[in-house]
């Protein structure tokens, strides 16, 4: 009964972040997003490295999301991390995703609970797919992913620097302890 309770405060909290507020700030440029993904490339998994905190995530240790492309174009997202430590309990969400943008597919939404759903918009990818950074067009949410569990601090500070030029608050950022 209680992992029941956890799981639909935890989806109420997931419909809240998919509906929320669109403000973008006055003085912040239209957020860009890369010129394309090859999403076969983008399949599999990614260990998060770094995220702006969100009540949904809260007490997620070692994220991680594994993406599988579907036979009918969408793709399966399986979220999960451990409850307060590395040893802590598996927490696991599993939504689908699919692409809003076919010229670039670099636009997708995301839903865990429907009829919600939110944006999930790649801003960075890395020549051989081995980080993606993940935004949200009002720069409410943003992710830092990696193909391995440890990201090298020169690529993560070259990631920090585009982030503030492209208006996002880096300061918010949470190291991800994986």
């Amino acid at each position: 009964m209680k992992f029941i309770m956890a799981l639909c405060l935890f989806l109420s909290l997931l419909a809240i972040f998919a509906t929320g507020c669109h403000m973008r700030r006055a003085d912040s440029k239209p957020l860009q997003v890369v010129s394309f993904v090859d999403l076969q490339r983008y399949a599999g998994e990614w260990y998060e490295i770094a995220r702006f905190p969100q009540a949904f995530q809260k007490d997620c240790v070692a994220s991680k999301a594994t993406y599988t492309l579907r036979d009918d174009g969408k793709i399966t997202v399986l979220n999960q991390c451990h409850d307060k430590s590395l040893s802590g309990p598996l927490r696991k969400v599993t939504g689908k995703a699919w692409v809003v943008d076919k010229e670039t597919n670099a636009k997708l939404k995301v839903s865990f609970f429907w009829p919600f759903s939110g944006d999930y918009w790649i801003i960075e990818l890395g020549k051989d797919y081995e980080y993606a950074v993940i935004g949200h067009p009002e720069r409410k949410y943003l992710w830092v992913l990696s193909r391995t569990k440890t990201m090298t601090e020169d690529v993560y500070e070259a990631i920090l620097d585009r982030l503030k030029a492209a208006g996002y608050d880096t300061s918010k950022l949470l190291k991800s302890n994986q």
